[in-house]
């Protein structure tokens, strides 16, 4: 490769770097610039956090792929990526397993032999993570120069410097990220994680960054499922106590009097069974945050009880008259309507005063449109790795079907659908497969269909007459949404691709075989 087109290449790039990007768009034109320069059908950039990998940002790979986290010591390529300093290429018939068979855009049946090579990512001299490039095609990659892609991995990581500062500048909250990573990595947990790019998500993520660098007390709610207790963990992690104890109480899980021994702790003798003095979870979280899930189910004696520790900040352990003085932030979840419950006379309404300083509504799933995708993904990678495949993946009537169904039981009930459905699909092999993919059938989701269409309607002959057979509704879907696309963006293939999510040469194959094109 010249050195011309080289330049042609990196200098949009060169330019970004002093230009206020968001982080995403930042990383999607990193991609496209080396897709430009370097010709493939996939790439990703991937940042190390621990043992794991996670994609920032993929270009020709399925949406899922994004809420995967790749345990490096699960695969072999990834191990060999970072273990060097320079770009790898790996041979056309290496029998190492690749990361990303079976997630390739566009592609109906498995793929398991393609070219492949990446390079790692060094910020301020300092293993970042990596870029990674796949192709179709055996082969593809032996004309591909390596100081290419080393010249172009250093500006990646130049760019990622720029993104992490920028990010850090406008979030302000760098240094109770690093007392968060000390406390887990001193109580040994590891965090668990927020995923999504939907604007309701963006919305609470945003909240979340607000309230987490008060000391306010926070009352989340929401339906069932939606993952409240990520979210009192994601507020806690931005806080200034963030390297102090989390404590958590599910306040439904016990009777009344367990509840305040559990809550204010209890001296020897005081009631049956109490053979010794124990402190309650208010003075294991002290100088942190205690989370009481489920705090619509406390009786009103115990709401009484906590509103006079939130006001005076001390209390006594049941059985003792001596006060013992608190520091502790307090976040609380429910799923119930408790202004409603304090009409009800259920509930105290000073208590619920006391809780609802902030309160902050998480978004149920069915609000959150493609991030189910991405929240599927990173179940998928769960399950892949404990089942001991090399890929589990979703077919494109999989995808359909996910998206198009109303999440009643939200992110919990996501979680055990994809359990459930790779564990059944698994079943059905009576050799074990090295890639697994479960389609629509295998989820057992209502899938989408049409609905009945008047004749003023402007929906297409086909969407109104197919009812039955999946793979011609999900083309005719597709058609669909393809046209209407590309006749917002007055045929412009690039912004259609965009809009819908779609790499330009995946969205031209798809539209070849719908006879779009």
């Amino acid at each position: 490769m010249t050195a011309k087109p080289l330049l042609t290449a990196l200098l949009p790039l060169v330019s970004d770097l002093s230009r206020e990007l968001p982080e995403r768009e930042r990383y999607r034109r990193l991609l496209e610039a080396m897709r430009t320069l370097l010709p493939c059908d996939a790439a990703a950039l991937l940042k190390r956090e621990g043992e794991w990998l996670v994609p920032l940002a993929v270009d020709g790979l399925s949406t899922d792929t994004l809420g995967r986290r790749f345990k490096i010591s699960e695969h072999p390529r990834f191990q060999v990526l970072l273990s060097r300093h320079e770009p790898t290429r790996f041979a056309s018939d290496s029998d190492l397993p690749d990361p990303y068979d079976g997630l390739v855009e566009g592609l109906h049946q498995h793929l398991e032999v393609h070219d492949c090579m990446g390079c790692p990512l060094f910020v301020d001299e300092q293993p970042w993570g990596l870029i990674t490039l796949d192709a179709l095609a055996p082969e593809r990659f032996q004309q591909i120069e390596l100081d290419a892609l080393q010249a172009f991995a250093s500006l990646a990581a130049a760019t990622v410097k720029v993104a992490e500062r920028i990010e850090r500048l406008a979030l302000r909250i760098e240094d109770e990220h690093q007392r968060a990573e000390l406390y887990r990595e001193a109580s040994g947990l590891q965090e668990r994680e927020l995923i999504g790019q939907s604007k309701p998500h963006k919305r609470l993520l945003e909240e979340i960054a607000l309230v987490g660098s008060s000391d306010l007390t926070v009352l989340i709610t929401g339906e069932t499922g939606v993952g409240k207790e990520l979210v009192a963990q994601a507020i806690h992690s931005a806080s200034s106590r963030a390297d102090k104890p989390l404590v958590s109480l599910n306040c439904a899980a016990l009777p009344d009097t367990l509840v305040e021994s559990e809550l204010f702790g209890h001296v020897r003798g005081a009631f049956t069974g109490a053979v010794s003095e124990r402190r309650g979870k208010f003075e294991l979280a002290n100088g942190g945050t205690l989370f009481l899930d489920e705090v619509g189910e406390l009786s009103l004696q115990v709401q009484a009880k906590l509103l006079r520790v939130l006001q005076s900040g001390q209390l006594q352990r049941l059985g003792s008259d001596q006060e013992h003085r608190v520091d502790v932030r307090l976040i609380a979840a429910t799923n119930r309507d408790l202004s409603e419950e304090v009409r009800a006379g259920r509930y105290r309404a000073d208590f619920y005063h006391r809780l609802s300083v902030y309160p902050l509504q998480v978004p149920p799933l069915r609000e959150r449109g493609r991030d189910v995708l991405l929240i599927s993904g990173y179940f998928l990678e769960q399950n892949r790795s404990r089942m001991g495949l090399n890929s589990l993946r979703l077919t494109p009537d999989a995808q359909a079907a996910l998206l198009a169904y109303t999440w009643p039981g939200n992110v919990r009930e996501l979680e055990h659908l994809i359990g459930r459905s790779a564990l059944k699909a698994l079943g059905q092999h009576p050799e074990r497969p090295k890639i697994l993919s479960l389609s629509a059938n295998d989820l057992d989701l209502p899938t989408p269909h049409s609905e009945p269409v008047s004749a003023s309607s402007n929906a297409s002959p086909a969407s109104a007459t197919i009812v039955g057979d999946l793979r011609l509704a999900l083309d005719a879907y597709q058609r669909e949404l393809i046209q209407a696309s590309l006749e917002r963006h007055q045929h412009n293939w690039a912004s259609a691709a965009r809009e819908l999510g779609l790499d330009r040469a995946n969205l031209n194959r798809l539209a070849k075989r719908l006879g779009l094109r």
